[in-house]
């Protein structure tokens, strides 16, 4: 009883873990949870909602919060010892979950209960409780022989291994790779920040010099800004190269395994594709809606984007002489083309977006929208001296949540920004057990003379993670697999993306957007110039979203993955509609593609554009009332954040909104519609 994750414990016990400690607790508890399971199967009673669907929700608690903790510091602190627990303990849950999948007679009670739901009067949320149960069962294998469950538990098994591997492999060719330059001049047009920021990283390698990594706050500002073309075609191949090379870190194989296990598995549950069996549960339903509804945007889309394109490669040959425009070009000769569009860019606008006052900006949001208030929490412990911990209380004070923020890069956490949560919002023995959330970003790092200075973009990325954080911490269900999140996924989104709105607001802006040196507030220029400026090369990024969403679809909605032999010939082939620039031979996208092959996107990200129709039409209606009223943000908490996953999303929205979306609104806003 020495092990910290089996004593009780509210907020993470992160400094008393050691490693040696997870391995033994998390089969401890899957043993204690096995028997709460057995308990509810084998009882002799007749079967009820309380005694069979309520008490397994209620199983596994302590197990679900030990491996969330796990699994969030695989992705924001790993070392390679952590990455071999990983593998030890990725295939052990998947067999309990297919323990209790698989278990019939503990099937057959939840099947009897769900038979007479006509007759128990439950409330909307029970019911969605039942109904998600028993499809957890029949759609995860309980209906199949002995013999196909067997074969079930393999596929599993050996899917939750090969995502493990797909994101360490990612993450070794991410670190493994660095530009060291020692001449001044292959860093012209590179802001001082990043040239600051790649000294200071160089030194902390022990060398002179400057040092680029692959790190989105290193990477991103040399192919926008850096003027020798050679180094952002070697960074560019770099990026786009990561385990696509002849080594011991290629995902090709992993990416066909992947693909052909999932699909095996659908065909094992009676469904055509993996894409079928994942839009079963979706708002989108089907393949065939999900493929009519990209392929309606990229008629829209891809006009825009050619003429984008065009203007963009007569822009760069005017200016430097270039014949074709390649794929590391684009970022920097758009900011060149936006600069002279708009006599605007991410160094002007910089230093109005400290860190620090960012985080007070999106806090004040939140505090002028749903009365929140978020006072640092320097008692909670911490699994690395960046994170920050807060408080979270409503208008009167009382306590909503636990928050955690987690910035910078480092080489123990993937790239990217993500929202997690160490523990889950329920209402149990009558008492409402508030949610612990994270949100886990890459964002520039502060240097020996300057503070952590966002991008414009940072700033939208931070409002993005903490709309997922809202959705957590404002949770307000019985049961916690209907809480904060858990909902469909092509309705999670939509908190995310409606908070990035306010972003270009000037009545937000104002808020928060202050010189770090001067304390002046943001100009009206620039703030006008910001909203100008956001539908610029709208239909290159649309293109480049919708490129993905179809990539996406490809590899789980299309032929039999047997048939395919190559990852990049079927990457090619996807990608046909939606390209614009001369191919690159040496890179390959789906490798590295981690949203679909080791987050939970696999036949869903498409969802990122079906929740912006939601977001641009939600927000309008914001627009109408005004973006800070307080009756409309009190109907989108009620409705929409503090519900989960407790009814349909549609009809959650329409409880909002008063109709259905109209998705004429994203249209609008990204000026694809005049």
């Amino acid at each position: 009883m020495n092990n910290p994750l089996l004593q009780p414990f509210d907020t993470a016990p992160f400094s008393k873990i050691k490693n040696e400690h997870y391995l033994p607790a998390i089969k401890e508890l899957i043993s204690q949870t096995k028997s709460e399971i057995e308990h509810i199967a084998n009882a002799t009673t007749t079967p009820t909602f309380q005694n069979t669907i309520e008490a397994l929700e209620n199983t596994g608690e302590q197990l679900n919060r030990v491996t969330s903790i796990f699994f969030n510091l695989n992705s924001a602190e790993t070392n390679e010892e952590i990455q071999k627990i990983a593998q030890k303990l990725s295939p052990l849950l998947s067999a309990f979950k297919n323990d209790l999948l698989l278990n019939e007679a503990l099937f057959k009670r939840v099947k009897e209960v769900y038979d007479s739901k006509g007759t128990l009067n439950l409330t909307p949320e029970q019911q969605m409780l039942l109904e998600k149960q028993y499809k957890g069962f029949s759609r995860n294998g309980a209906n199949l022989s002995e013999k196909d469950k067997k074969t079930l538990r393999k596929l599993d098994a050996d899917l939750s291994k090969l995502s493990l591997t797909f994101g360490e492999n990612v993450l070794a060719e991410t670190n493994k790779y660095e530009m060291h330059l020692t001449n001044e001049e292959d860093l012209n047009g590179l802001p001082e920040g990043a040239k600051e920021a790649a000294a200071q990283t160089a030194k902390e390698k022990g060398k002179k010099g400057w040092h680029i990594t692959l790190d989105y706050p290193s990477y991103i500002p040399f192919m926008k800004y850096a003027s020798n073309r050679a180094l952002r075609k070697e960074l560019s191949l770099a990026f786009g190269s990561r385990a696509f090379k002849n080594n011991e870190h290629n995902n090709e194989e992993v990416v066909l395994q992947i693909v052909t296990l999932r699909n095996q598995r659908a065909n094992l549950l009676g469904y055509s594709t993996h894409a079928d069996f994942v839009l079963e549960e979706r708002m989108a339903e089907t393949p065939t809606k999900v493929q009519s509804f990209l392929n309606e945007l990229l008629e829209k889309a891809k006009p825009a984007a050619k003429r984008e394109f065009e203007e963009l490669s007569a822009f760069a040959k005017e200016l430097d002489g270039i014949e074709q425009l390649e794929k590391w070009d684009s970022a920097y000769y758009a900011e060149k083309l936006k600069q002279k569009l708009f006599n605007l860019d991410d160094e002007k606008l910089k230093p109005y977006f400290k860190l620090e006052n960012v985080i007070d900006g999106v806090f004040t949001v939140a505090n002028k929208l749903f009365g929140l208030q978020f006072v640092l929490n320097t008692e909670v412990d911490v699994y690395h001296k960046d994170v920050k911990v807060y408080s979270v209380l409503d208008a009167e004070g009382v306590f909503v949540s636990i928050f955690y923020a987690d910035f910078h890069p480092r080489p123990g956490k993937r790239g990217g920004a993500w929202m997690t949560s160490y523990k889950s919002q329920q209402i149990k023995d009558g008492e409402n057990d508030r949610p612990h959330v994270s949100i886990v970003c890459n964002f520039t790092k502060p240097t020996a003379s300057k503070p952590s200075l966002l991008t414009f973009n940072e700033v939208t990325t931070l409002f993005h993670e903490f709309g997922h954080a809202l959705h957590g911490m404002l949770a307000n269900t019985t049961y916690s697999s209907l809480s904060g999140t858990n909902v469909y996924w092509d309705f999670v989104e939509l908190p995310s993306q409606i908070l990035e709105n306010w972003c270009y607001q000037k009545e937000t802006l104002e808020l928060f957007a202050t010189h770090y040196e001067t304390g002046e507030v943001i100009p009206m220029e620039y703030v006008e110039k910001i909203k100008e400026s956001a539908t610029f090369h709208e239909g290159m990024q649309t293109l480049r979203q919708l490129s993905f969403g179809m990539l996406d679809m490809a590899w789980h909605a299309g032929e039999s993955p047997k048939q395919i032999t190559s990852v990049k010939e079927f990457e090619t082939t996807a990608f046909k509609n939606t390209n614009l620039f001369p191919p690159t031979p040496e890179t390959c996208m789906s490798t590295s593609f981690s949203h679909i092959f080791q987050g939970g996107y696999s036949a869903g990200y498409y969802s990122y554009k079906w929740a912006e129709v939601l977001d641009a039409d939600a927000f309008a209606y914001f627009k109408e009332e005004g973006i800070f009223n307080k009756k409309v943000a009190a109907k989108f908490k009620d409705f929409v954040l503090s519900q989960g996953g407790t009814q349909d999303p549609m009809e959650l929205y329409i409880k909002f909104r008063g109709k259905k979306p109209n998705p004429d609104a994203l249209l609008k806003r990204a000026g694809l519609l005049k």
